[in-house]
């Protein structure tokens, strides 16, 4: 295994999917426009999947550094298996410390080279101040490193203060999508502002649902989420409703409003799925944990079930799977209707 997959591996690329699809439909929604550059498009993508790597192996290293793995064993002894070993590279020895700040380094540095020359070229293009200048590089650039660097770093540690969920739907919502939209188009467009809030809610849903699954076992540990945050079920059942709903009424709103179009609307197309998640959260906080055998086909497809079920995690897997499938099936119906309208 060469150092690039090797570090690939270790930063999580399988999560690549929450960053990849946001930035996919920015640029999908970009297509179109005056200023549209399919090379900054590109630039913006890579630069956004290299930041998110990195901020992947922070959150290692300040974890690391904050001693949480002896805390996370103990909670898997507890029963929770859900809850998996991070950085086994750095538990096994294979990587230092050190050896982590350098990937981090590297990976930065290379998202960073990709923002410089989105920056120049769009300087060029539409100069750094107005409504549309390049000064939007800058300023989403540097909330975004704000953020992700201090998700987990002190003094901020925003994660260990039930703060991690919104902040991680506010960087793959409103900034990665924003960011990427003008990267590509050289504009901020009201219909990509529409979406981003939206996405950023489907993100945000993805880690809510997994800390409302997991609040045994993060009060076990010690660690403070979103959900631990609320005092009762019932506070937790309500954000989880107001969580998964709201990304509908923001698109039929945005749809009305003439500010999206109509063909957006296809997204209701998704409502059982969310409706399936908030009663089956519901049914959790009862206590009934358990889930059909096989996953219902409206949650979407779910790869590798049988071995969720045999590890006994099936419980887990199929109500966090189910809200990270309502993320992909938003975003891939926007960007299907989009791409229609551009074509009819």
């Amino acid at each position: 295994m060469n150092i690039v997959s090797k570090w690939l591996r270790n930063a999580r690329s399988v999560s690549l999917m929450q960053s990849m699809m946001p930035a996919a439909l920015a640029v999908v929604l970009a297509v179109g426009s005056p200023g549209f550059n399919i090379w900054m498009a590109l630039l913006a993508v890579a630069g956004i999947v290299s930041a998110h790597l990195a901020m992947n192996l922070a959150d290692d290293y300040f974890d690391y550094k904050a001693d949480m793995l002896g805390d996370r064993d103990k909670v898997v002894r507890k029963g929770f298996r859900a809850m998996m070993v991070k950085y086994p590279y750095l538990t096994d020895g294979s990587e230092t410390p050190a050896s982590l700040l350098k990937a981090i380094a590297c990976m930065l540095a290379f998202a960073l080279a990709c923002g410089a020359g989105i920056f120049l070229f769009r300087l060029h293009d539409s100069g750094f101040s107005g409504p549309q200048g390049c000064w939007w590089i800058v300023a989403i650039a540097a909330l975004a490193g704000f953020l992700g660097i201090f998700y987990s770093a002190p003094p901020f540690k925003f994660a260990y203060r039930g703060l991690g969920e919104p902040v991680i739907g506010f960087i793959f919502g409103p900034l990665l999508m924003l960011g990427c939209h003008y990267a590509a188009a050289g504009r901020i467009s009201q219909e990509v502002v529409w979406i981003s809030v939206v996405v950023g809610l489907l993100v945000l849903n993805i880690l809510y649902t997994h800390s409302f699954i997991e609040i045994a076992g993060d009060e076990e540990s010690g660690k403070m989420t979103l959900a631990r945050l609320l005092p009762t079920d019932g506070l937790r059942l309500a954000a989880a409703w107001a969580i998964n709903m709201l990304p509908y009424v923001i698109i039929v709103a945005g749809a009305v409003l003439g500010g999206l179009e109509p063909a957006y609307l296809a997204v209701l197309f998704v409502l059982p799925r969310s409706l399936w998640l908030c009663g089956s959260l519901r049914e959790f906080a009862k206590g009934n944990t358990g889930v059909p055998d096989m996953p219902p086909l409206i949650l979407g497809a779910m790869k590798g079930w049988e071995r969720y079920r045999e590890m006994g995690i099936d419980w887990f897997m199929m109500r966090w799977l189910t809200s990270r499938n309502i993320t992909g099936a938003f975003c891939l119906i926007i960007i299907i209707a989009k791409l229609l309208s551009l074509i009819i």
